[in-house]
């Protein structure tokens, strides 16, 4: 049915310039002894890896320390970083793609597109794969930064619908403001596998950039592909969940989430896959955590988030899966096998960000600033941090409790206001960004621009 203006649920005003590449040359010397780390430190790329388990080695800090560091870019940091041996690689929506050095913060090069970069990059045999709202994927040289090759995709849009959310006036065509991720790059044995806005599923070679074969899907795919086994999974704008075949890039099979058709609310795949045992888990805008069997596509199971959106990307450890919600502000932790909830904690704010899960602690950001640290078992806070644009709280975007001011942000539906809703919300030091874990440190970035390490 219709939404109005005045529903609690606040997905109806939802939820949820530039050169050449240049880079700085940083010695090869001191490239490769930054490069040099266990395998087991390595995570480069998105949730840690091609599955995307969202599961992270070593000891993770249970109490807050200091910030260690934080970087400035020229616009927000969407997308999440990455790290190998001891850079620290990742985008920002001021179109460049960054590295810098894990223990100091410093800059080493920076490599500039035509767009903005809200996705998580992947580093392969000394190459970073990363896309760009300018509709090409980069393949750089991961110690200066210079361009190996890139590959025009069909070109990037965001989701966009007539009426959308209930926005009006209703036959006007809406771009989904909180469609602010693109996808992320998954590498395996040579290829790399990415979606794109304009609607396909690519696999390119990973060291000359030619196209292997694209996958085409009935809508925008911001999801990021995960690889298990020979297939490719993953979602699609258009309500399908897709599994490809890798090899020849045809489908293995397809299965087919909630529909929305009057105001575009509950429907499409933002959440990206993880694999586990056989098991593909994923989040979808219809409000469903789905379990479906990596082999078949058949629902194992599915968990309904009363109209929430699941936004984040699950994480699954130990029998065990961890997400959470976008306006209801729940962080689950479900059983793997059946999807029977084991707990549930009430956040202050919109969740977008997807866990990341170590041994005992369990980071998630928030969209109210916040980067959270919860006990792994119990669910409890054990600190959190707050950016300073949060703190600062332009236009009282915050309560005093750190929730959105709901009154003052969804005040109109018409035209622009939503958008203005959006941005005011964006704009308080937002943490979309999924945390990365790394060495007893955690790397995430904001809207605010800057990327943090946190101990």
């Amino acid at each position: 049915m219709q939404i109005s203006i005045e529903c609690a649920h606040p997905n109806i005003l939802p939820p949820g310039r530039r050169k050449d590449s240049l880079f700085m040359k940083i010695s090869p010397f001191l490239f490769l002894f930054l490069s040099l780390t266990s395998a087991a430190e390595a995570q480069s790329m998105f949730r840690g890896n091609a599955a995307h388990t969202g599961t992270y080695p070593g000891p993770a800090p249970r109490e807050f320390h200091r910030v260690k560091w934080k970087f400035p870019t020229g616009a927000r940091v969407v997308g999440s970083p990455v790290i190998e041996g001891k850079v620290i690689y990742f985008g920002s929506d001021d179109g460049n793609v960054y590295a810098v050095d894990a223990e100091s913060g410093q800059q080493l090069w920076k490599t500039t597109t035509r767009g903005p970069v809200p996705c998580t990059p992947a580093i392969d045999h000394g190459t970073v794969y990363v896309g760009s709202y300018d509709g090409k994927f980069y393949a750089l040289d991961a110690q200066s930064g210079a361009v190996k090759w890139k590959f025009a995709t069909e070109g990037e849009r965001r989701f966009e619908a007539k009426g959308l959310h209930g926005w009006q006036p209703k036959n006007q065509t809406f771009a989904d403001a909180f469609d602010v991720f693109l996808s992320s790059p998954a590498v395996v044995d040579g290829a790399v596998y990415f979606g794109s806005g304009d609607g396909n599923l690519y696999s390119l070679d990973a060291n000359s950039g030619e196209l292997r074969w694209k996958f085409r899907t009935g809508d925008v795919v911001h999801a990021s592909p995960a690889i298990a086994n020979g297939v490719a999974y993953v979602g699609s704008w258009d309500s399908y969940f897709y599994a490809v075949d890798v090899g020849n890039g045809k489908e293995k099979w397809r299965f087919h989430a909630g529909e929305d058709a009057l105001v575009h609310n509950q429907v499409g795949f933002q959440s990206s896959p993880a694999v586990v045992d056989g098991v593909v888990y994923t989040g979808c805008r219809d409000a469903q955590l789905y379990a479906l069997d990596a082999m078949t596509g058949k629902e194992k199971w599915k968990f309904d988030n009363a109209l929430s959106w699941v936004i984040t990307s699950p994480a699954v450890m130990d029998g065990k899966v961890y997400f959470a919600t976008s306006d209801s502000s729940l962080y689950h932790v479900v059983e793997a096998a059946t999807g029977k909830s084991i707990l549930k904690q009430e956040d202050k704010a919109f969740v977008f960000s997807s866990p990341a899960v170590t041994n005992d602690v369990v980071f998630i950001g928030v969209l109210n600033g916040t980067l959270e640290a919860r006990d792994r078992n119990s669910g409890g806070l054990l600190w959190e941090f707050q950016t300073d644009t949060s703190k600062q709280n332009a236009n009282w975007v915050l309560t005093a409790e750190r929730r959105f001011n709901v009154p003052l942000l969804f005040f109109d539906a018409w035209r622009e206001a939503p958008l203005v809703s959006a941005d005011r919300q964006f704009a308080i030091g937002a943490i979309f960004s999924s945390p990365l874990m790394a060495n007893g440190v955690v790397y995430f970035g904001s809207t605010d621009g800057f990327l943090y390490a946190v101990e």
